[in-house]
């Protein structure tokens, strides 16, 4: 009986809330729920049936030096325009995404107590981004940590130089899962595959299948030694009531 009791207690307490299908993360300038937003800006247009950002928030997206994050992209020479158009992208699916739930974190940093982490992004999104940025230029791997901020925006800290894109990022895989603390995951999944994240898409937005994906058959239904947890829920009902 005891060891019944704890296995239910193990399932449910691993239970994901169907909540994190759709929600915003605890972040700097996210909304506190996702919701329509009919004037999003540019190339954050595609979220606005529902969004975790405000339109303020989108065109500041767009601004160089923005008040979002006072983030100088021309650290290293001005950054191409096909290259910037991916970080505009990139700022758009992190403010704006509601269906982030399965890879959200806590974190205890001065600027969110959410982030993501691992999100698996598509591979046409790695692709593309990274071979319309390999002839700009960088001094950082990581862009998250280790800037001077001494003049209110970040610089290359002392003694990094600038560098090629290729020379600090070999590989698409590499920029995608280097250049922010591991946000994303490179995969070989492709956009048809309805298994990875997408940055730039058309209406519906076809996130919320791949996250609900995710939550059904990695968070909530993981594999637990050979059995799906509806099986070992099934197992343990059946052991509970064969004790009453």
């Amino acid at each position: 009986m005891r060891g019944t009791l704890i296995l239910l207690s193990a399932l449910i307490g691993g239970v994901v809330p169907l909540s994190k299908l759709n929600m915003c993360m605890d972040a700097k300038h996210h909304k506190v729920e996702p919701g329509p937003e009919g004037e999003l800006y540019l190339q954050c247009t595609p979220w606005h049936e529902n969004a975790c950002c405000t339109a303020n928030t989108t065109e500041e997206a767009h601004n160089d030096n923005s008040f979002l994050y006072n983030f100088n992209w021309n650290h290293c020479g001005t950054m191409s325009p096909q290259c910037k158009k991916h970080f505009i992208q990139d700022t758009c699916f992190y403010e704006c995404s509601p269906h982030l739930g399965p890879w959200i974190q806590k974190v205890d940093q001065s600027w969110r107590k959410e982030r993501i982490l691992n999100v698996p992004l598509c591979k046409e999104d790695c692709h593309s981004w990274w071979e319309d940025c390999k002839n700009d230029h960088t001094c950082k791997s990581n862009w998250h940590y280790g800037w001077d901020w001494t003049s209110g925006i970040n610089q290359c800290p002392q003694g990094a130089k600038c560098r090629k894109w290729t020379d600090v990022y070999p590989t698409p895989k590499s920029m995608c899962e280097e250049i922010w603390s591991k946000s994303y995951q490179y995969t070989a999944l492709t956009n048809t595959s309805g298994r990875c994240m997408q940055m730039w898409f058309t209406a519906p937005n076809p996130n919320k299948k791949v996250a609900e994906y995710y939550l059904n058959n990695h968070a909530a239904g993981q594999v637990q030694r050979g059995f799906t947890r509806r099986t070992l829920l099934l197992l343990a009902a059946a052991s509970l009531a064969s004790m009453l």
